[in-house]
């Protein structure tokens, strides 16, 4: 069954995900959930804090998305059906050297709220599957850039924070009105 989405205003998205340590069944049924919910939600990807989880936990799925970009994990060109959904626990993210460019980006958090980001274009992420196996992926494209949003939210970094201050400026009172929604709904998650 889907999880809940917490929207922005929830004090949850600013809190910094604590690492995993325990590699248990808990945590495959958690990122199985978090799978089924970015599913259900249309989403490419979803961080913990986006459930209402404090944890360094993300997934990601590209499989129906355009492949204009390229990727290798643990060195090899691995078919992309056979990594994804994929999950990124205790993420650490390097920027590699490459142009910063901007992308209109969305998030699940954000209901119909979308704006330029400017992100590095190739980026190294180490992090940790399932079982505590560690891995190493370089992505570019919009993987690079799901990747850096979704280790954003575990740090507690929303996606316009990164904004520039006039791109920011014309979502400001669509962002207003979904902090409000969320207030009056009840369902901030502390």
């Amino acid at each position: 069954m889907p999880l809940r989405i917490v929207h922005y205003n929830s004090p949850i998205l600013r809190r910094k995900g604590r690492r995993v340590v325990g590699f248990d069944a808990a945590l495959a049924e958690l990122v199985n959930a978090m799978v089924e919910t970015m599913h259900a939600a249309e989403g490419i990807g979803l961080a913990a804090q986006q459930v209402g989880l404090d944890l360094q936990v993300c997934v990601m799925d590209l499989r129906g998305t355009d492949r204009d970009f390229a990727w290798t994990l643990d060195g090899a060109s691995t078919p992309l059906e056979l990594i994804m959904p994929m999950a990124l626990i205790n993420p650490e993210v390097l920027a590699l050297p490459s142009p910063r460019e901007p992308y209109n980006e969305g998030c699940l958090s954000f209901p119909e709220i979308r704006g330029d980001v400017i992100r590095p274009t190739q980026i190294l992420v180490r992090f940790q599957d399932v079982h505590g196996t560690a891995h190493e992926l370089r992505s570019s494209g919009l993987l690079a850039r799901c990747v850096q949003h979704e280790v954003d939210h575990l740090n507690g970094t929303l996606f316009i924070d990164r904004m520039e201050k006039k791109v920011r400026a014309g979502l400001e009172t669509a962002v207003r009105d979904l902090a409000q929604r969320t207030r009056d709904s009840g369902t901030e998650v502390a």
